[in-house]
């Protein structure tokens, strides 16, 4: 038995002991949803007094993203949220790929009936959320419903590791309209192969989603200043 659904893990990337601190937790949401971004400095002081707590715990909350691999110190300006690289970007989507890929696969041999129920009512969910702030807590709901479904905890552990580091591209890709519904019929692609208890095409459709999502953040990535800076 799991001591903490992946929903806990994906949704926080917390787990018990120094992660469960609350600036650990806001720092990663006000990442994960893009109201701090790569290269923003990460200041001690400012910090505490934003979040209502002594500098102890932005201390300890800094320390951890860096044991992340989120936060680095830059000389002369102290701890800073990392850039990405083109290659590093495809790398991550490339084993994200595999990974909720093989979850998919899991999930159609594994997955209870009433965990399959609860996959299609989170992408019905999904679906009638539209582009509300709703279908982002949902789409990763629905993701950690696959994991749970899974049933291998260092599956889960691995995911968990990648989705803290993917946090630093900021917003989910879902945040484009037309992304959003090609995404939920991605979604319920995956789910039948499930419901067929087809492992193989479980993968495929999963893999198949994440390389769909990685093709947007290309796109959307190739924008960015840093990306004119010799790293294509």
């Amino acid at each position: 038995m799991f001591e903490m659904t992946s929903e806990d893990n994906l949704q926080d990337g917390t787990q018990e002991g120094p992660q469960g601190n609350s600036a650990y937790r806001q720092l990663l949401e006000e990442i994960r949803s893009g109201q701090l971004n790569s290269g923003d400095r990460l200041r001690e002081t400012e910090l505490a007094e934003r979040l209502g707590v002594s500098r102890t715990p932005v201390r300890e909350a800094i320390r951890q993203l860096e044991a992340d691999g989120i936060v680095f110190h830059v000389p002369r300006q102290g701890a800073t949220i990392r850039q990405l690289d083109y290659s590093e970007v495809m790398e991550l989507y490339e084993m994200r790929a595999v990974l909720e890929g093989t979850a998919a696969r899991l999930a159609a041999q594994a997955a209870s009936e009433i965990e399959i129920e609860e996959l299609e009512a989170l992408n019905l969910e999904l679906k009638a959320a539209g582009s509300s702030p709703d279908a982002i807590l949902l789409n990763r709901q629905y993701h950690a419903a696959i994991m749970d479904a899974a049933k291998n905890r260092f599956l889960l552990g691995a995911v968990t590791t990648l989705q803290k580091t993917l946090m630093i591209l900021g917003p989910t890709t879902l945040s484009q309209a037309d992304r959003a519904e090609r995404a939920i019929e991605e979604h319920f692609g995956v789910l039948e192969a499930i419901k067929a208890r087809d492992g193989r095409l479980a993968e495929a459709a999963m893999r198949s989603h994440i390389e769909s999502a990685q093709r947007v953040r290309v796109r959307a990535l190739r924008s960015r200043p840093f990306f004119d800076e010799g790293l294509l």
